[in-house]
């Protein structure tokens, strides 16, 4: 079996979004592979650019033994969700939210175990100890903090989710998640399975 060739990053179309960037509103970025490079197709946050040098195109070997179901790497230092599905066809990059902090970030494998469209939230009881002013139930809508669609991971709590937020993209802003705009999380959510494996590192 031929293994695809690498994909390299491509900083210049990148740095050309970040660029168009600052002459208006900042929308969702996505970077999506067309032949060896990774095109930014929208313009990025503030706190998305600050991130440039560290988004790159990865190859999905080093962490996955196959594409089996297709699968999710999420870079917490980076701040990025890498994603390919299992014919290999797909490879796509998005800029994402991460933990608050380092004991509030849980990496290793895991898997998809349940789809969401217009998820309800619960604070865990630690969420509700740190923040008793929070309310104990929020159902679908703008104000809920997962966004329009989220992914059930194995671990207790734990999602990779949309947000009405957008200015948590980019940064450490969540309480163990992992954050998408609810464009990027609609998009992933279309191309995910149940049993999808997923990788935090």
């Amino acid at each position: 079996m031929t293994r695809e060739k690498p994909k390299t990053f491509d900083r210049r179309l990148f740095l050309g979004a970040s660029a168009a960037a600052l002459g208006g509103l900042a929308a969702p970025a996505l970077a999506q592979s067309t032949g060896d490079t990774v095109e930014i197709e929208r313009d990025i946050s503030e706190a998305v650019r600050r991130n440039i040098s560290s988004f790159r195109s990865l190859s999905w070997e080093p962490y996955f033994d196959s594409l089996r179901g297709g699968a999710i790497l999420v870079d917490v230092s980076s701040r990025a969700l890498h994603f390919w599905s299992e014919d290999r066809s797909t490879y796509k990059l998005y800029p994402t939210s991460v933990p608050l902090t380092e004991d509030l970030t849980r990496r290793g494998r895991t898997s998809v175990v349940q789809k969401v469209v217009g998820p309800s939230w619960r604070p865990t009881p630690s969420m509700l100890k740190r923040n008793p002013e929070w309310p104990e139930y929020i159902g679908p809508g703008p104000e809920n903090p997962l966004g329009t669609h989220a992914l059930y991971l194995s671990w207790t709590y734990y999602r990779i989710h949309g947000t009405h937020d957008t200015r948590k993209i980019g940064r450490r802003s969540s309480n163990g998640c992992i954050g998408l705009y609810n464009e990027h999380i609609s998009e992933l959510f279309a191309m995910t399975r149940v049993g999808t494996q997923v990788l935090l590192i």
